[in-house]
């Protein structure tokens, strides 16, 4: 099989889609928009413009299928109405606050032959049918370990109670600024400590090295750290976006809540335990290996296919 897969820019998670479907055969080659990506500084409507010869260019017809990674790629996917196509919403797109994004998003669900969610939580603003497909999580990599090990190999003092905020601080619409009205709340005493600039592979590492993971995004199509620390049993405190709540809210010891009296006592919980750790690697919904999301993704290939 030949897939032609068109993105708006890579990602972990896409690069390791990539892979799982050349392990299975699928003979796969990547477009993506020109230009650079920032969350500050998004690409330019001439950026896409240059995409549709870029698009073009490739003979689609030589392609079982185009699959499009994004919404804003959709309508490229679906340049030749005789390539079967599948879109995958990876969910800013289809929860964007920029209306014409979502309208975009939408129609080029309906124009697809198949579509995938990554998150039920996607769902509702969509009018098509869908099949869920989770990204997938490096089990592997992001796995437990020892929480002491862990800090010494990161230089962490072993006798805090630590809270990881897995983002770029300036990020607004990650909410630095209540994940330390948050910390400030709890009776503990919680050192909050930023990440970001770390190399993926040494991420796990730090998430072992915490107490918890404390998400205070303002709105999120994941995230996808949620699903790697509950890989690693590192208990999550979490306003309720995205999957969260379907993935951890079912956890003991994870608090998913968008009261931060709710969030703050959370914390409290986990400073009065000793090591807390949950067991959400093996009970957290969503959380599949990458090869498993393999075999559905080519599942969802060969619905389109036929």
């Amino acid at each position: 099989m030949k897939v032609l897969q068109l993105i708006t820019s890579t990602r972990t998670f896409f690069e390791a889609q990539v892979d799982e479907l050349e392990d299975r055969g699928v003979e796969c080659t990547t477009l993506s928009v020109p230009g650079s990506y920032a969350p500050d500084e998004p690409r330019t409507p001439s950026d896409y413009l240059q995409f549709v010869p870029d698009v073009l260019g490739e003979s689609l017809e030589d392609y079982d299928l185009v699959h499009a990674n994004y919404g804003l790629v959709g309508p490229y996917a679906l340049a030749d109405v005789t390539t079967p196509t599948v879109l995958t919403l990876w969910g800013t797109d289809l929860m964007s606050d920029r209306g014409w994004l979502r309208a975009l998003s939408r129609a080029s669900a309906r124009a697809a032959d198949e579509v995938v969610l990554p998150s039920r939580a996607m769902a509702p603003g969509l009018s098509t049918s869908y099949t869920h497909v989770p990204f997938g999580v490096d089990t592997d990599l992001f796995a437990p370990m020892n929480r002491d090990a862990a800090r010494e190999q990161v230089g962490w003092p072993t006798g805090e109670t630590i809270a990881l905020f897995p983002y770029d601080t300036t990020r607004e619409e990650k909410d630095f600024a209540r994940a330390e009205r948050v910390c400030e709340l709890a009776d503990a005493d919680v050192d909050l400590r930023p990440l970001s600039g770390v190399d993926h592979d040494e991420v796990p590492t730090y998430m072992n090295a915490s107490d918890c993971l404390l998400v205070t995004s303002k709105r999120e199509s994941g995230p996808m750290t949620v699903k790697e620390a509950a890989a690693c049993n590192v208990p999550v405190v979490s306003t309720d976006v995205g999957f969260v709540r379907d993935v951890v809210g079912d956890v003991p010891g994870c608090v998913v809540s968008d009261a931060n009296p709710d969030l703050a006592d959370g914390l409290d919980r986990l400073a009065a335990a000793e090591h807390p750790r949950t067991n959400a690697r093996s009970t957290a919904a969503g959380v599949v290996s990458h090869a498993e999301f393999g075999d559905r993704l080519l599942d969802v290939y060969e619905s389109a296919l036929a």
